[in-house]
């Protein structure tokens, strides 16, 4: 298996926790049986080890490779956790890759992917798609797309001729997003000051105009949970899809529709535009949202006399994305999400060729 290359950027470190010992060591044959609270698609272990790394509960894992036999379930990723931190078994097992999440190693770098799938299909995520010579120029046009993390490109020898020499482009998250919010009373959430929320943190700040009890009506893609305006713009300019979005209580929508913009007056709700060219303002992160709870993706939990000092510790956490605090308890959580491309399917298509932009390989 060709290596993985790493993207020099200390921006991207991990703090290792004190007394945890690193172990990168991927064991092929093996299984850690047991202690399952996850499974995702993964084109391979050492990718499936960056997604457990991650993804905040996960401390060790296997993945099922493509020479897997038992069952159906070829190139899934399986996400493990136990008390002690360690498998509680470990046993030989065709087909299956094991190891433990990156988490507590002093020198890991957040990843670059530049391996080349052969006879892998990532199915879902499009958002465009062209026609290229070979593979590589497919990847070249999805490193070139701010919007792209991953791709498939079809060879010639594909049974489908219409589909010959397609490259389709696709989509995941690289800001942080979260998947639940509610209201709760006696929680306080909020984000870390430094979570990178802009896909063109180099660029000059954009001037950000929203429209105030403004609705634009239909053309929903995607709905999804935005604690603020500013929030719900953010994950509008990280989505290559969205034209337009409209914020109103705790949902954003994501709205797609290149021909026409039309609005209709609406108390409450918030409308605005995405910012691709620019740097989004950063004030927005500072803001406490009383009574609002983020649940799930807790790193840790401690204890600590106010939100201000939660939001201060998140602040000065390299792994926080953001935070909730439960006043009644006085108790501070941290939490994190999975910014890497992560496909939402990978199978096996003869004459398909996957990969992943190589944005992040870039010296």
């Amino acid at each position: 298996m060709k290596s993985l290359l790493v993207l020099v950027s200390v921006l991207c470190l991990y703090r290792p926790s004190s007394g945890q010992e690193c172990r990168s060591e991927l064991y092929e044959n093996v299984d850690f049986p047991g202690a399952d609270i996850l499974i995702v698609f993964s084109p391979d272990a050492t990718h499936c080890q960056q997604l457990c790394t991650q993804y905040s509960q996960c401390q060790f894992f296997t993945f099922l490779r493509a020479d897997w036999t038992r069952d159906p379930r070829k190139l899934h990723c399986i996400f493990k956790r136990s008390a002690s931190g360690n498998p509680s078994v470990r046993t030989n097992l065709p087909g299956a890759t094991s190891g433990f999440s990156l988490k507590h190693c002093p020198d890991y770098l957040a990843p670059c992917f530049d391996q080349k799938y052969s006879n892998r299909d990532f199915p879902g995520a499009d958002y465009r798609s062209l026609f290229t010579a070979d593979y590589k120029e497919c990847q070249k046009a999805c490193t070139q797309d701010p919007g792209c993390q991953f791709f498939t490109w079809f060879n010639p020898l594909y049974p489908d001729v219409t589909l010959r020499y397609k490259c389709a482009l696709k989509f995941s998250w690289t800001i942080p997003r979260l998947t639940v919010m509610n209201h709760q009373q006696a929680i306080d959430s909020g984000f870390s000051n430094h979570a990178q929320m802009s896909t063109t943190p180099n660029a000059k700040k954009c001037n950000i105009k929203f429209f105030a009890n403004t609705d634009i009506p239909g053309q929903t893609f995607l709905t999804t949970p935005a604690a603020s305006p500013e929030y719900c713009q953010a994950l509008c300019s990280a989505h290559p899809s969205c034209t337009y979005f409209t914020h109103e209580g705790l949902n954003c929508h994501l709205k797609k529709n290149t021909d026409k913009m039309t609005t209709a007056a609406k108390a409450g709700a918030t409308s605005g535009l995405p910012s691709r060219f620019c740097r989004q303002p950063t004030d927005w992160l500072k803001v406490i949202h009383r009574g609002v709870s983020f649940p799930y993706f807790d790193i840790r939990s401690f204890v600590l006399d106010s939100t201000e000092n939660c939001q201060k510790a998140c602040n000065e956490e390299p792994d926080c994305h953001f935070y909730a605090y439960v006043t009644a308890e006085k108790r501070c959580y941290l939490k994190r999400v999975t910014v890497i491309p992560a496909p939402p399917r990978v199978t096996i298509l003869n004459h398909a060729e996957s990969g992943f932009t190589l944005t992040n390989c870039k010296c």
